[in-house]
């Protein structure tokens, strides 16, 4: 199988648009599972051009510091997310 252009996407906007209607499209009942699985390798495609761009990408010492806090702050988000699946009856740490 070939592999899908993706020269028309220059930008990392343009690449995650085109993977938001990419999500819609296989979403879609009436798509089917051959088109589904070429827009799977187009979206793969897409994924590795963004993860080179975002490595090229020089990022000034304040914008280092601020996705570090955001990072920070997403995953602090998170745990309390995740300590609350575990149910009242499940033991903690402690008790096991």
């Amino acid at each position: 199988m070939a592999k899908p252009d993706t020269a028309a996407y220059k930008t990392f906007d343009q690449i995650t648009g085109r993977l938001d209607q990419i999500v819609s499209q296989v979403r879609d009942k009436d798509t089917s599972l051959e088109r589904s699985l070429d827009l799977f390798d187009e979206a793969i495609a897409l994924g590795s051009k963004a993860v080179d761009m975002v490595d090229r990408t020089d990022f000034t010492p304040e914008e280092e510091a601020r996705l570090r806090e955001q990072a920070k702050e997403a995953e602090d988000a998170a745990v309390p997310a995740e300590a609350g699946e575990r149910g009242a009856d499940a033991p903690t740490e402690e008790e096991s």
